[in-house]
């Protein structure tokens, strides 16, 4: 197998840096894009989570891999600060690995790696934001003609022009407009949750797991890949990247901002959703408070506003995707 390619030592050497790598960011920068990087929709699906392990485990599997991640990316900012020193800037995931660990294998281990994850985020987040505008569409034109592959394609040509930002850096604005709709959506799904919690018709509540033993084990190992994927996209290296320098204690600002949030949204929308609808969770908890039999246990206007702002977020993580994919696979291209 042929050997990797050196650790780039000119930061104007290939295409993929000139998108990372105008450094005139501050921490708040680097907090803005870990946010939008990861928290997205998926964590309307933390009660869904809690569903396969309960109030005890569910808090402990969530605060656990808060605080591993937090630590394995301070971790990680703190090796590349080190390798900076050292004259070996890194800029992608799959450097740092040939450089730390030394080892031809662990270089493409890691693109194979990053190229499913990209992968996955880049076509999830166009479906999802296609779903979202259908759900849009339906609920103002019940009888309209217009199916799901004609929102797909819209939202392809708005990341498709959305993509044409210069740099990482430029995306701050963007991504700072991203936390706040997670927490807008959050603050929302929340309230509707105590509402319908509260309200006459509010669900029969019931925490007891599967029945069987093999369930409960396939639904706990369920529920812990879950909470696991949530927290599993930091791209670390392209947003350190973007800092101005020195760059020392600033990602460990941006960290704690992003966990900051993370604490916010995360518990509340677990706590809230698995309170009401225990064991009946959905995987969505949004289909959980609009059930396809009986009357919707939220305001219709709430929930709209909740979907709308899902979708704008969806908007800004599939544009740091792509741009964190430009970066991955552009070594072998030069202006």
């Amino acid at each position: 197998m042929a050997s990797p390619p050196a650790p780039r030592r000119d930061a104007d050497a290939d295409a993929g840096a000139a998108f990372v790598l105008e450094s005139k960011g501050e921490w708040w920068h680097a907090g803005f894009h870990l946010t939008t990087a990861i928290v997205g929709p998926t964590i309307l699906t933390l009660p869904y989570a809690f569903r396969g392990l309960g109030w005890g485990l569910g808090c402990l599997c969530l605060t656990a891999m808060g605080v591993v991640t937090f630590y394995s990316y301070s971790l990680m900012s703190q090796v590349l600060e080190q390798c900076e020193k050292e004259g070996r800037r890194h800029i992608r995931f799959r450097e740092l690995a040939a450089d730390v660990l030394g080892s031809g294998w662990m270089f493409y281990f890691v693109i194979f790696i990053q190229t499913a994850i990209n992968t996955g985020i880049g076509i999830g987040a166009i479906l999802l934001a296609g779903e979202c505008l259908q759900i849009v569409y339906s609920n103002l034109s019940p009888n309209g003609s217009l199916k799901l592959y004609h929102f797909i394609a819209m939202v392809t040509v708005v990341m498709i022009v959305l993509s044409q930002l210069p740099t990482f850096h430029s995306l701050r604005h963007i991504n700072l407009g991203s936390l706040f709709l997670s927490l807008g959506y959050t603050f929302l799904v929340v309230g509707a949750c105590v509402n319908a919690g509260l309200s006459k018709n509010a669900p029969p509540r019931d925490y007891s797991l599967e029945s069987s033993e093999s369930a409960r084990i396939f639904s706990a190992f369920t529920s812990i890949s879950i909470i696991a994927a949530i927290f599993g996209n930091g791209i670390l290296p392209e947003i350190q990247a973007t800092l101005a320098p020195p760059v020392t204690g600033k990602m460990v600002k941006g960290l704690l901002m992003c966990y900051t949030v993370i604490f916010v949204t995360f518990y509340s929308t677990a706590v809230s959703g698995y309170w009401v609808f225990g064991n009946k969770s959905n995987s969505n908890i949004l289909k959980s408070l609009m059930p396809d039999n009986g009357p919707a246990l939220a305001p219709t206007w709430v929930l709209g506003l909740g979907v709308v702002f899902v979708l704008l977020q969806l908007f800004a993580i599939g544009l740091v995707n792509k741009l964190a994919v430009v970066v991955e696979y552009s070594f072998d291209l030069n202006f």
